[in-house]
């Protein structure tokens, strides 16, 4: 059993959460970077959401729990129903909510992610010396080592436009409106980071009731991250603060393989959400036409490059089934 660490009462305290779906071991392996590490004498407690996963990871987890003396500094959440990523860190989040012991920061953990150093530390101190500033996001890196972005610009029409067409010219034009940041993005405020590793100010959480419902998976964080700055806060990108993450591990949608394998409906879903949430039917329209127009010129272009279309398989279906018709005909939520 791992001896607790030292508490300072008077330090902020910090609340993990982990959303596990078939992914047992490797939340073990989360689980245990963060118990192994003292976070700079603040307080912190882990909780484990298990999303009702299919092959018995709670039986898994709850077995482990006792076996490795985890003890009070483990919660397990074993779900019922799968409730995607924003709703199962929302089961925990309302929870500490309405506790009169809230912590102050809350630190979201990807199930296939695990701590590399004292990151929860790094990030707590980033938020204590800039309250303007609601969340911060660690670096991240894939179990090789190799560096992988982890914030973000948010996205666009003319975004979706210049990454669908991936024609040099056309994205050296569009190059401050493209999504992804280098993986080597310095220190400081950007539009948003990975939910992979992300810590936000309680406060803020409780200001805007979590995330919305509405989402499944993808895009939640995103749009959680809009209305945090158009509620007037920053979001910090901290590269210090390191994660290990095995990118994909729990839906298989990985960034760098996922453009010729086909996207799962709710990836769609959640696509159109975002931008009816935050864009308005319009803009939504306008973000859609300018995916398929890039997508369409993509095409031609690939060919005579001998390389593989830049939008996933099935898109030319998929696209105008799931996203362009319900906001042409006004389905929105």
């Amino acid at each position: 059993m791992i001896p607790a660490p030292s508490v300072s009462s008077a330090m902020p305290s910090i609340a993990v959460i982990i959303v596990n779906y078939g992914t047992a071991d490797l939340t073990t392996a989360g689980i245990e970077s963060v118990l192994a590490r003292d976070h700079g004498g603040r307080r912190v407690e882990i909780h484990v959401v298990d999303n009702a996963s299919p092959a018995g990871d709670a039986r898994i987890l709850a077995d482990r729990h006792a076996e490795r003396g985890w003890g009070d500094r483990v919660r397990l959440w074993p779900e019922i129903s799968n409730h995607g990523f924003g709703r199962g860190n929302n089961v925990v989040i309302h929870a500490l909510m309405n506790r009169p012991d809230a912590p102050d920061y809350v630190f979201l953990l990807n199930p296939d992610a695990a701590l590399e150093n004292e990151a929860l530390s790094i990030l707590a101190d980033r938020l204590d010396a800039m309250p303007a500033a609601a969340a911060a996001g660690a670096g991240i890196a894939l179990p090789s080592g190799r560096a992988v972005t982890a914030a973000f610009r948010f996205p666009s029409a003319r975004s979706e436009f210049a990454q669908a067409m991936n024609f040099g010219p056309v994205t050296r034009l569009f190059r401050n409106r493209l999504v992804p940041l280098p993986p080597d993005q310095p220190d400081g405020p950007v539009d948003w980071v990975a939910g992979a590793a992300v810590m936000f100010r309680m406060s803020v959480l409780r200001e805007l009731d979590g995330f919305d419902p509405d989402f499944f998976l993808y895009y939640e964080e995103v749009e959680l991250m809009m209305r945090i700055r158009r509620a007037g806060h920053q979001i910090l990108y901290v590269p210090s603060a390191r994660i290990s993450h095995a990118e994909g591990a729990a839906t298989d949608v990985k960034s760098g393989q996922s453009q010729r394998k086909p996207r799962p409906a709710y990836w769609y879903e959640s696509w159109r959400l975002y931008y009816l949430k935050t864009a308005g039917r319009g803009g939504a329209i306008l973000a859609g036409l300018a995916w398929m127009v890039g997508a369409a010129l993509n095409a031609p272009i690939a060919r005579l490059r001998g390389q593989d279309l830049r939008a996933p398989k099935g898109f030319f279906c998929d696209f105008p089934r799931l996203v362009l018709r319900p906001l042409l005909f006004g389905v929105h939520r």
